[in-house]
């Protein structure tokens, strides 16, 4: 008798374990999502002037109605917020990216949710693409 219950809880278990994900496949579809994100939050640009673009970057963020909580020039990095009926925070780096180029990772935040649509972070690399532009050739 002892032998059945034992074949019958394995079963069971096998059973209730036959269709859930395992931790490595939640952890791959973490690092699938997050490679994603990643992908659509970054933009490079044809420049080595890594403080320009980040001079842009700021210039963009108060552009788009947003005020700059803190910037880092030896990191890289700027955070703003805009307070408009909602709650909307950027977080942007700006780091080199070999040895002619310049990656900026925007990080854009709403109501406390990460923002994960696309045509968001288009939006502001649009604009930071003009801002750059300008400053290059020196339009205000």
């Amino acid at each position: 008798m002892r032998h059945g219950l034992r074949i019958l809880a394995a079963a069971a278990i096998a059973l209730s374990c036959a269709g859930c994900p395992t931790t490595q496949q939640h952890l791959l579809d973490s690092n699938v999502d997050q490679l994603r994100i990643r992908s659509i939050q970054t933009r490079v640009f044809d420049t080595t002037d890594r403080k320009a673009v980040l001079v842009a970057t700021i210039s963009t963020l108060q552009d788009l109605g947003y005020v700059v909580d803190k910037a880092d020039a030896d990191l890289g990095t700027v955070t703003a917020t805009k307070l408009s009926g909602y709650s909307s925070r950027v977080t942007a780096t700006v780091r080199p990216r070999g040895e002619k180029q310049v990656a900026v990772r925007a990080s854009i935040e709403y109501n406390d949710n990460t923002v994960d649509d696309p045509q968001t972070y288009q939006d502001f690399f649009v604009a930071l693409g003009k801002s750059l532009f300008l400053s290059a050739h020196q339009m205000d």
